[in-house]
């Protein structure tokens, strides 16, 4: 079962303040989505910033068992937040 929208926004913000908390991701995060730390506090609303979010996240398994281990989730959620967000669009690296 899918998880909904607003469960996937909360865990996004969760992932958010963990990316936050994190010196090492924190950088990589930014260069790599062009955000800076005033985007971070002004748009962790936004859904459409929340899902790039999440798709920070899941580039890395070593990232989302990290998460998930400092928020005792299941492995699988993000991805599936990451679905939702993005409205059920999926990933095409190609």
């Amino acid at each position: 079962m899918p998880i909904s929208s607003d469960s996937a926004e909360t865990l996004a913000l969760t992932a958010l303040g963990w990316l936050v908390g994190n010196d090492e991701l924190l950088p990589v995060f930014l260069g790599s989505t062009g955000a800076s730390i005033e985007d971070v506090r002004d748009r962790a609303g936004d859904p459409d910033f929340l899902a790039s979010v999440m798709d920070f996240l899941v580039l890395d398994d070593s990232w989302v068992m990290a998460f998930c281990d400092a928020n005792a989730i299941a492995y699988d959620l993000p991805a599936q937040a990451r679905a939702v967000l993005s409205g059920g669009a999926d990933i095409h690296w190609t």
